[in-house]
């Protein structure tokens, strides 16, 4: 499976690998999954987060934040479209990178992604972007995709606010670029299917 690159360069894209798929039974699961995750990450990273309203995608982020040690809690950026998370130096991974953590519900285009500047925080930033596929594949060569699920309901509609962390769901994770590949890929997949294995 190719998708495009960045538009108009009339490249095609490194194709997708899938790396894994795992259960989420509940919250602890998420929170594995993130500090497995969080592990292998280093500034320059891009991670796109799919998953209809309500699938943990602000969830797991927070649960990305504590294990990079960025200071304070992650909230989601709705309204504002993104926030930058610094490191916390007196955190549990001093040094580390930063945490932009964008949603891109309301963005409609590459050139509204663009107006955000993610290129200026890149070299000392994990990026994060919910709602991101389609819309920021150009802003690194490699990249992670990350689907959430809810594991049962899932054609069941969501209020605003209706997310119940506790809820099982279901995690897919491909990789995309030359980073994720390869033997990096590999071992990421192994190393989250085995904190994870029930």
């Amino acid at each position: 499976m190719s998708r495009p690159a960045a538009p108009g360069s009339g490249e095609e894209e490194t194709p997708a690998r899938p790396l894994t798929e795992v259960a989420l039974p509940d919250l602890a699961a998420t929170r594995s999954l993130a500090r497995v995750l969080a592990a292998e990450l280093r500034a320059g990273d891009l991670v796109v987060l799919t998953g209809e309203l309500g699938a943990g995608k602000t969830t797991f982020t927070r649960a990305l934040g504590q294990a990079l040690g960025v200071r304070g809690s992650v909230i989601s950026p709705t309204f504002v479209l993104a926030r930058i998370h610094p490191n916390d130096p007196d955190g549990p991974r001093p040094g580390g990178p930063d945490l932009v953590h964008v949603d891109a519900y309301r963005l409609g285009s590459v050139e509204e992604v663009d107006d955000l500047d993610l290129e200026a925080t890149q070299d000392r930033a994990v990026t994060v972007v919910e709602w991101g596929r389609g819309l920021v594949e150009h802003l690194a060569e490699s990249r992670l995709e990350l689907t959430l699920e809810r594991a049962t309901g899932e054609a069941a509609p969501m209020v605003e606010g209706d997310e119940d962390d506790e809820d099982p769901r279901r995690a897919r994770l491909e990789a995309f670029g030359p980073r994720w590949t390869g033997q990096a890929g590999r071992e990421l997949a192994r190393r989250l299917e085995d904190a994870l294995r029930g």
